[in-house]
């Protein structure tokens, strides 16, 4: 007599890792790869959760501030990739809940079309996945007019200041950004070293190459937290998770105040001046023109 396979069961909660979180969805863990197919955990899976794990600690108090305990919250998540944020924001925080909508911002259609796949599959019918880049998303049709969160994990470059200029479009009320690869200012600062040298002992601070890069990555988040302050937001700075799980590790979180900063526009401008970024300024920073010399303002800059 030939003998049935044995069907396979899920592993019991009790020989689940630790880091696996009650009510959490086994088969999402898998699928995304953090899970092994016995419900294991290996050493790379266990970092990239712990980090997920860790932005969603700072995202989730954001989303109960808003009306209704964040029943009915949007969040857009730019350069999404396979959406691991995404996925674990919804099984952790929405799929308790009868509304709100989390939106995932690729440009890798493949990419797109397998998160639109496997959320169809987990009956995770509160999310949409858009084939757009971040700088398209704010006039694409099939996002909301308003967007309570705004996500942008390693957003590589320029995509994070698309993701800034998404959330001021979409009157976002928090932005969580992890800033990747800054290259724009880097590269407009090497292409003037020798004019910058010639005019102030500053620019020894970017001389040799090495300190053009983080000098360019450092001053572009400098930059971008003044923009955010001029805009209305307060904005936090701090780690991520510790240095040994990710060198990508700054973590930007901009909270909406209403309270445009008149200082941090002028402290803006003044930086773009000083670096020689001046092109920038209505590239990047439309949104904050530089104020009227005035006493008040003089007095802000202070």
């Amino acid at each position: 007599m030939t003998k049935k396979p044995a069907k396979s069961t899920p592993p019991a909660a009790a020989t689940l890792p630790p880091e696996v979180r009650e009510g959490q969805s086994i088969e999402l863990l898998k699928e995304l790869h953090i899970l092994t197919r016995e419900g294991k955990l290996n050493q790379d899976s266990r970092r990239k959760l712990k980090q997920v794990y860790h932005l969603f600690n700072f995202i989730e108090p954001l989303l109960r501030d808003l009306p209704e305990d964040g029943a009915g919250a949007t969040l857009a998540d730019h350069g999404a990739g396979k959406s691991y944020l995404g996925f674990i924001v919804y099984d952790l925080f929405f799929k308790a809940l009868g509304g709100g909508h989390i939106y995932g911002v690729e440009t890798r259609a493949e990419l797109v079309e397998r998160s639109t796949a496997l959320a169809a599959r987990l009956g995770f019918g509160r999310m949409s996945f858009l084939n757009v880049s971040a700088a398209d998303a704010a006039t694409d049709a099939a996002l909301p007019d308003r967007i309570d969160i705004v996500t942008a994990l390693h957003a590589c470059d320029t995509a994070t200041d698309d993701a800034i200029a998404f959330g001021l479009e979409k009157q976002a009320r928090a932005l969580v950004l992890v800033p990747c690869c800054q290259a724009e200012v880097a590269s407009q600062l090497r292409g003037q070293k020798a004019l910058a040298l010639s005019r102030t002992p500053l620019a020894e601070l970017w001389r040799h190459p090495l300190h053009t890069r983080e000098m360019g990555s450092q001053l572009t988040n400098v930059l971008r937290c003044l923009y955010l302050e001029a805009c209305g937001y307060s904005v936090t700075v701090t780690e991520l998770v510790g240095w040994e799980h990710s060198m990508k590790n700054e973590l930007i979180i901009a909270r909406y105040t209403g309270q445009k900063k008149r200082g941090a526009a002028i402290r803006l401008h003044a930086l773009l001046s000083q670096f020689g970024l001046q092109s920038l300024a209505d590239q990047r920073f439309s949104r904050a023109p530089m104020p009227e010399p005035t006493a008040e303002a003089e007095e802000a800059a202070a």
